[in-house]
């Protein structure tokens, strides 16, 4: 038995059931909580918990998993290059708006911790938590943050976005879908854009495009904020 919960297969096996798991649900509910992903999460720490597995045993088969992460991102730009002809009409506010989000979202997270007295390592962790993993973890350990602090403040920002995005389109009676897939994908990646693609292919479209050109300011603006509030 020990040798088969060591084996990587059974932590990519677990993981993926885990996964499947948290979609039955989500299908049968359509209740935004029960996320896939959070159901997955939730699965697999009471399974290792229960069947007392290190988190190193696990990551034989988790570093499989993340080994796939930064393809697997490319397949988003399928809808974006569907609607290309919308991206090239709308170029200007599209942009404006991702570097805005991209720009205030990492001043939020400084300020905030500033505010309340966080240590400087653990906001040097949660300024990436809007962008997808295998960037934020780079960025976390460029700026000086703590890179696994860095992934759950992803999962968990991705999981919020992609519940509460939709309830605050409709408070704010937001309904332009070129506005949606920005807002969601510039705040939330990939988790949100699974969330957008779900309301729309334009919403989809658009959120995919948020996800690339967010990942790639916060790359370049991330250690320029870092650096400016450093000094206060």
């Amino acid at each position: 038995m020990s040798a088969v919960i060591s084996s990587p297969i059974f932590s990519v096996m677990i993981s993926l059931i885990a996964f499947e798991i948290g979609c039955f649900l989500y299908r049968k509910t359509n209740f935004p909580i029960f996320n896939p992903l959070l159901i997955a999460i939730i699965i697999v720490i009471v399974l290792l918990k229960v069947f007392n597995i290190s988190v190193a045993t696990y990551n034989k088969g988790g570093d499989l998993i993340n080994f796939f992460l930064t393809p697997s991102t490319v397949i988003l730009a399928v809808p974006l290059y569907k609607k290309l002809q919308l991206l090239k009409e709308n170029a200007i506010p599209i942009m404006v708006g991702i570097t805005v989000g991209s720009l205030s979202g990492m001043c939020c997270i400084v300020i905030l911790c500033r505010i309340f007295l966080i240590p400087k390592n653990i906001d040097l962790s949660l300024i990436p938590k809007s962008v997808t993993t295998p960037i934020g973890m780079e960025v976390s350990k460029q700026i000086g943050g703590i890179p696994p602090i860095t992934v759950a403040a992803i999962i968990i920002t991705g999981i919020i976005g992609a519940v509460v995005g939709p309830v605050v389109f409709k408070i704010l009676k937001i309904k332009d879908p070129i506005a949606k897939g920005i807002a969601l994908g510039t705040s939330s990646h990939a988790i949100g854009t699974t969330k957008a693609i779900e309301m729309g292919e334009i919403e989809g479209a658009m959120s995919s495009l948020a996800i690339g050109v967010a990942g790639l300011l916060t790359v370049i603006l991330a250690p320029i904020v870092s650096n400016v509030f450093s000094f206060l």
